[in-house]
Formats: C-alpha cells, sequence, structure tokens
C-alpha cells in the first residue's frame, strides 16, 4: 500500500467517524424529543459538540459529494428534531421548573384569584385569571429550524432575520407578562444557536 493509498484510508475512516458521530447526536436528540429526558438531550448536544470539534480538523481535502450529502441531511433533521428538547432544557436551567406547562405547549401565567392574599393592597388589586401563552410553542419550533437551517444551508442565511421577525410579531400580543417573555426569548434563542451548530457542521465537513 502506497502512502497515498494509506491517506486515502485515513481520510474515509475519519468521514465516516464524523458522520457515526453525527448519526449518533441524531439518534440521541430522537430519544430525547420522544421521552423528554435530560440525560439524552446532554448526550445529544455533546456528540454534536464533538462532531463540530472533529469536522474543524483541517484535512486537506473536502468531503467526498455522497458523504456530503448524508451528513447535511443528518444535521438538518438534528436541526430540526433536536431543537426542542434543547430548548426545553434551557429554559428548565433558566427558571428552574418555575413556570408551569400549559396542556396545549404554552405555560400558564396570570394569578390565581383563590391563591391572593386577603389584604387590603390585595383587594384593591385586580388579579389576572391564570392562562396559557405562547400555545403552539412545538410546532412553530418546528417550524422556525426547518426554515433557519434549509435556508442557510440554501445560501440565504439573511432568512434568519425574517424569521425572527415573523415570530417575533406574531406573538406579541402574548408577552405582556414576564414569564412569556423570559421564555419566549431563552426558548428562541436555545432553538436558533442549536440549528445553527447543526449547520455550521455542514459547512465545515464541506471545508
Amino acid at each position: 500500500m502506497t502512502i497515498l493509498d494509506s491517506f486515502s484510508v485515513v481520510l474515509y475512516l475519519y468521514w465516516m467517524i464524523l458522520l457515526l458521530i453525527t448519526m449518533a447526536s441524531l439518534i440521541l436528540a430522537i430519544l430525547a424529543f420522544r421521552r423528554g429526558s435530560q440525560p439524552f438531550v446532554i448526550a445529544s448536544a455533546w456528540a454534536l459538540g464533538v462532531a463540530l470539534l472533529l469536522a474543524a480538523v483541517p484535512v486537506g481535502d473536502p468531503a467526498p459529494v455522497a458523504f456530503t450529502v448524508v451528513i447535511a441531511l443528518a444535521a438538518l433533521v438534528l436541526a430540526v428534531i433536536g431543537g426542542g428538547p434543547a430548548a426545553v432544557l434551557a429554559l428548565q436551567l433558566a427558571t428552574k421548573d418555575s413556570v408551569a406547562p400549559g396542556s396545549h405547549g404554552g405555560i400558564m401565567v396570570g394569578t390565581d384569584p383563590a391563591a391572593v392574599v386577603a389584604d387590603s393592597a390585595a383587594t384593591a388589586a385586580t388579579p389576572t385569571a391564570v392562562h396559557e401563552v405562547l400555545r403552539g410553542g412545538l410546532t412553530i419550533g418546528i417550524l422556525e429550524r426547518l426554515a433557519v437551517a434549509g435556508a442557510i444551508l440554501a445560501g440565504f442565511p439573511e432568512a434568519l432575520a425574517v424569521v425572527v421577525a415573523i415570530k417575533g410579531v406574531g406573538r406579541f400580543t402574548e408577552l405582556a407578562s414576564s414569564e412569556a417573555r423570559e421564555r419566549f426569548i431563552i426558548g428562541t434563542f436555545a432553538s436558533l444557536i442549536w440549528a445553527c451548530a447543526c449547520v455550521i457542521l455542514v459547512s465545515l465537513a464541506q471545508s
């Protein structure tokens, strides 16, 4: 075996390992999405981080076309599926589970009138009834990450600003409470960072 052949074998192993780690992150993300388990989310994030570090290693030659297509598809699915559990984990860590989830994918905000202390200040105040805001967050998040990752992969990163603007305008009337604003900002940033990390993986693999 010549030196050139040995180098080709090493490159092949490098690309296969990168693909396997990416697929491992995807499988863990799917498990996290289905079971809502924090350990799966954390493991998927670690695998994605390892894949990013490995892809950043300069190897001289770009990945083969077939490999690029496979890893691009895997990264796109990983961005869409894994971003949801990642956003939920970020929210749980930031709010310490103090925000009650709603039955339609939102959060419960407002003041329960029965829980208001019967003093003069509380009597003068008019409590806001408990209601659910930011409904449909799961579906919106999936569409958001699909649009962002797909647009960046297609060479149109400007779409990121468009997606964030549309989401902000659509949710504007629901952001009156501090709980809703906090969840909106943290969830959106975590979701977008995850999607962008998956796209960066594809970009590094192509370079």
